[in-house]
């Protein structure tokens, strides 16, 4: 499981870098966003999907945080 970074861009989106592959992508679908719940399945602008464990609220950005390739 890489280690990923969820950072906010300045047009306010979301996007996911893999520092082993230096690979930087918006993020296009997160499955849990909503108040109560954050994470869960996230689809990259490139077609590439990573799994994060879901939490209960959002967390501050930008975060580190252990992924899973889909």
């Amino acid at each position: 499981m890489p280690s990923v970074m969820i950072n906010r861009t300045a047009s306010g989106d979301l996007s996911l870098y893999v520092p082993k592959k230096d690979l930087e992508e918006a993020i296009v679908s997160l499955e849990h966003e909503g108040p109560g719940r954050w994470g869960g399945e996230v689809t990259l602008a490139d077609g590439s999907r990573y799994f994060l464990e879901p939490m209960d609220e959002a967390p501050r950005l930008p975060i580190t945080l252990r992924a899973r390739r889909l």
